[in-house]
Parts: C-alpha cells; sequence; structure tokens
C-alpha cells in the first residue's frame, strides 16, 4: 500500500523536511492588526464587515448559495506568479521528480505536469529540463491591508527571483518581499496600491469543528475558484517542514497545487486561515488539507512587517508527552500534559527553577494538553515577558514564573553514539549494560556531564526494545532515581514492582545532537 504524504500544495522551490524538536524555541509577538493600521484599508474593512450580517442572515435564513461570501472574498485574493533559477540539473530534474518526490524542491517534473512552463505547455514524463532554464511557480495570496500587503505562503516565494500578483480586477504587479517565515511557512509581500480590496480577519480560536468553510484560490493555473467544506480537526501537526511551528486547521474544502497561500473563509466572509498544505497517497485532493491558524497568522505578519523578521521566545527546556505508562509509573492520577526531560543550564527555565520530571499542565492558564500546544501557547508570548506555568512536582501542584528570553538558531554539535563491546543482561529489560567509565563514554562519544549505565546491547525481542532504547543509550536515571552502577539499575527496576518503569536516557544523535528523553518499560 502507498504511503500516505504530506505535500505543500502549491509548488515552490524547495523541499521540506519533517524534523523532531528536541528544545522548545517558540515565537512570540502581538498583533495590532494590519488592516486596522492602514487608513486606505477603512473603508474595505467596513465594508466587509458591514456585509457580514447580510451573509450570516441569508445561511441562517436557509438560502442554498455562498454567493454573497465569494463577492465579498473574492477580490481580496490573488493570484502570485514566480521565476527563479533552477535549482536542479536535468538528471536530477528527471530521476527526483519521477520518484515523487514530497516537498517544493523534489516535485519539479509534478508540478509542471499541472503548470506547464510559462506558455502553459506542460512538460512530458520523459522530457528533461533545458540547463540554465528558469522556474516558474504558482500560487495565491490574500491583501490583508488596502494599501497593498499580501499574505502567502513561504514556500510559494522562497527562492523566488521576480514576483508577479494578478489582481482579480485585471492588473498585474511586481511585489516585493517584506519578510519570509520558514517555520510558519509564512511570507507578506507589498505591492504599490492604495486601492485594494483587503479581507477582514477572523479568530481562528473561535472556529469549531463542524463549521462551514470555503476555499479560494488559483488551483492548477485555471484561476481563482471556490470550493465548500467543513473544519475536521484543529491542532493538527504534519511536521513537512524544518523547525516548524504547526496548529493547522484540518478541512475538506477541496485545495489542490495553486492553493496555496489562499483564503479559508468562514461564513462571516472572515479569513481564518492560510491554505498550505494537503495529505495525499498520490498528489491530488482526497479531502484531507492543511490552513495555517488566522491568528497564527496575524503575530507573524506583525513581526515581519515590524522587524523584517519574526522574534521568537526561547523557555530552554526538553520536553516530552506524558503518557499512559509514564503517568502509571510516575503514580500520576491523569494522563495528559508534558514531563519536563531536560533543563538546558543557563536558560529562562534553569533561572525560574524547574526541574526534570516536573510535569507542566498550564501556561498562563490554560491548559498545555500536549507538545504541540505548549509549543504553539508560548508562540503567542513575546520574548522578555514573564509567563506562570502550573507545573506538578512530587505530587503536589504550583505556580512558576518564567521570563522568555529571545531564542538564537545556534546549536551546539556534539560527537555520535558508538557501540561497545557486550555484558550480561543484569536488568530483567532485554538489554546488557556497563557502567559508563570515562573511557567508554569518550569512545561512545558521550559528553562529561553525563552519568549513567550505557546501553551496550538491545534483544530486539525484548521490553526494552518495543519501548525504543537503543545500543550507546546512557540510562541516567531510574523512575527518577540516578543510576550508576548496574546493581542500582537491576534494584530500581524490583522496586518498580511490575509497573512500568521510566528510565531517563540519553542518546546521542547521528545529525550531532544529543538529547535526554524519558522512555516507558514494563519489565517482563
Amino acid at each position: 500500500m502507498e504511503k500516505t504524504r504530506i505535500y505543500l500544495e502549491q509548488r515552490g522551490m524547495r523541499a521540506g523536511v519533517a524534523v523532531l524538536a528536541a528544545v522548545l524555541l517558540i515565537t512570540g509577538a502581538t498583533w495590532h492588526g494590519l488592516a486596522a493600521d492602514s487608513h486606505s484599508s477603512a473603508p474595505q474593512a467596513a465594508t466587509a464587515a458591514t456585509a457580514a450580517p447580510s451573509i450570516t442572515h441569508a445561511i441562517a435564513g436557509g438560502r442554498d448559495s455562498y454567493a454573497d461570501i465569494v463577492k465579498v472574498v473574492a477580490p481580496a485574493v490573488v493570484t502570485i506568479r514566480t521565476e527563479g533559477k533552477a535549482k536542479v540539473s536535468p538528471t536530477d530534474f528527471q530521476s527526483q521528480g519521477q520518484q515523487g518526490l514530497q516537498g517544493p524542491q523534489g516535485d519539479d517534473e509534478l508540478f509542471r505536469r499541472f503548470f506547464g512552463d510559462q506558455s502553459g505547455q506542460p512538460f512530458g514524463r520523459g522530457q528533461r529540463q533545458p540547463r540554465n532554464s528558469k522556474e516558474h511557480a504558482l500560487g495565491s495570496g490574500v491583501v490583508v491591508s488596502g494599501d497593498g500587503y499580501i499574505l502567502t505562503n513561504n514556500h510559494v516565494v522562497d527562492g523566488a527571483d521576480d514576483i508577479k500578483v494578478d489582481l482579480t480586477d485585471g492588473r498585474t504587479m511586481t511585489a516585493k518581499v517584506v519578510g519570509t517565515d520558514k517555520p510558519s511557512d509564512l511570507a507578506l509581500l507589498k505591492i504599490d496600491a492604495t486601492d485594494l480590496h483587503a479581507l477582514a480577519l477572523g479568530n481562528s480560536d473561535a472556529v469549531r469543528v463542524g463549521d462551514v468553510v470555503l476555499a479560494v484560490g488559483n488551483p492548477l493555473g485555471f484561476g481563482q475558484s471556490v470550493t465548500m467544506g467543513i473544519i475536521s480537526a484543529k491542532g493538527r501537526q504534519t511536521d513537512a517542514s524544518d523547525d516548524s511551528y504547526e496548529n493547522f486547521l484540518q478541512t475538506d474544502a477541496p485545495i489542490n497545487h495553486g492553493n496555496s497561500g489562499g483564503a479559508l473563509v468562514n461564513t462571516k466572509g472572515e479569513l481564518v486561515g492560510i491554505n498550505s498544505q494537503i495529505a495525499s497517497m498520490s498528489d491530488g485532493n482526497i479531502g484531507i488539507g492543511f490552513a495555517i491558524p488566522a491568528n497564527m497568522a496575524k503575530h507573524v505578519m506583525d513581526d515581519l512587517r515590524t522587524n523584517g523578521r519574526v522574534r521568537r521566545s526561547r523557555l530552554g527546556v526538553g520536553i516530552q508527552p506524558v503518557t499512559s505508562d509514564m503517568a502509571e509509573s510516575l503514580g500520576l492520577k491523569q494522563v495528559g500534559g508534558v514531563i519536563v526531560s531536560s533543563v538546558e543550564p543557563g536558560s529562562a527555565a534553569d533561572h525560574a527553577g524547574l526541574k526534570r520530571s516536573d510535569i507542566i499542565r498550564s501556561f498562563n492558564g490554560q491548559p498545555a494538553e500536549d507538545m504541540n500546544s505548549l509549543r504553539n501557547q508560548v508562540a503567542d508570548a513575546t520574548p522578555g515577558s514573564t509567563v506562570t506555568l502550573g507545573i506538578e512536582r512530587d505530587g503536589k501542584d504550583r505556580d512558576v514564573a518564567v521570563k522568555l528570553e529571545e531564542a538564537s538558531l545556534s546549536k551546539m554539535a556534539r560527537g555520535e553514539s558508538d557501540s561497545t563491546s557486550s555484558s550480561d543482561d543484569k536488568a530483567a529489560l532485554g538489554i546488557s549494560v556497563a557502567p559508563l567509565t570515562p573511557d567508554m563514554a569518550s569512545r561512545a562519544g558521550v559528553p562529561k556531564n553525563v552519568h549513567g549505565i550505557l546501553v551496550q546491547n538491545v534483544n530486539p525481542d525484548g521490553r526494552a526494545a518495543d519501548a525504543g532504547i537503543q545500543a550507546g543509550d546512557v540510562i541516567e536515571e531510574v523512575n527518577r532515581q540516578p543510576v550508576q552502577t548496574v546493581d542500582e539499575l537491576q534494584a530500581a527496576v524490583k522496586r518498580a514492582s511490575g509497573r512500568p518503569v521510566l528510565l531517563l536516557v540519553h542518546r546521542e544523535e547521528h545529525d550531532g545532537e544529543g538529547h535526554d528523553v524519558f522512555v516507558t518499560v514494563r519489565p517482563s
């Protein structure tokens, strides 16, 4: 069976790669409203606001038409055409394209089967792209202020040398990039115009699963099109791009290649999302599309317009979800929240007194249900602001005030893991272990500040293997108690009396990064 893929649904020019975020780096900013701060856009905003009651009345009255909504929305949705230097050789183009690689860099041949070259003639499957040619991409955008600011996806304009915007009144204008933000896949453009129709911005937090929505954009290059569906889910995460900040609205409103950057609107004619991705086993719409929530877009747009970049806060902790086994091991009354697996020395979390094994239950009074929700909650805070974390420590609830700091992009590189000789299985977990001596730590590439038991071999049929334990891992703690000898590990497992054992494991990844993670193993 063919594997389901996540596509950036308009073909841009660079690939998105799914990664695991080990440290919480998050956005903070405050939206003041792009449409509101442009005097020339005020009449347009007023028009949208005036139209909203009549639109709602028409829907409530059972009128079987969305034409009134489209009349308000359509003038604010534009087509974006980009041109840039080709980034693959003819050989790469042919081989990569026919493999159907995901993301905006590997699907060039697939993209051209939909859109063709600038003259509209599609490339055949076996035809090679001319050397030193230009890449042409197609997407959509949303006018967010009457004086020419346009919101779209970063992957629509990434790598573009020339950007043209086709307005619905027939004008074509050259756009400049105000700023881009790859983690949120958003970009802000500006054209020299003062008489544009701006789309009213809605509150995406108020959107409910089951709400009717319309998707407006330019799919497959056919021109502006409107499709209808509902909100299928909220808070989705696809991990389709590096270090992504995701909180997608999922919709079954049909969206296809070319809809990227287009509008997802509610029945009031308000923008609630920016269409960004589709999930598909091939490349076409199967009713699973993803849109960036308007509230997230507001924060990003404000920072891009003010600073040309997005400022993000840094908490400085490694986190994991609290699973059922983990909750049982820790004696927690409920599953959910996130557990702190590491605290970076000198970070905001360290200064606030957060500790490994703390359970974060809330952020500024709002539940922290999982890793992604906490990540996005912190994303709403401003760097330098003080926030309140509700945590559970040793069975007691407490509040911790944390002053967030602005994140940098630098990361500390560490050596790769190595394996060592085996020993007897001492711990009844399906692993062979040995004390971590300085010599073994050096050979395994383990930092000097890491202490514990080195996993030398893992029984592939054992419980530890099922939990993801690997040779080269260092077991630092068992049930939140440090272990440095094999006897300490064995005794800790026996004290668990058959309950899941909570292991704190340090792992050196092949990308040069070291991580501390909690793993639960139920002894045989």
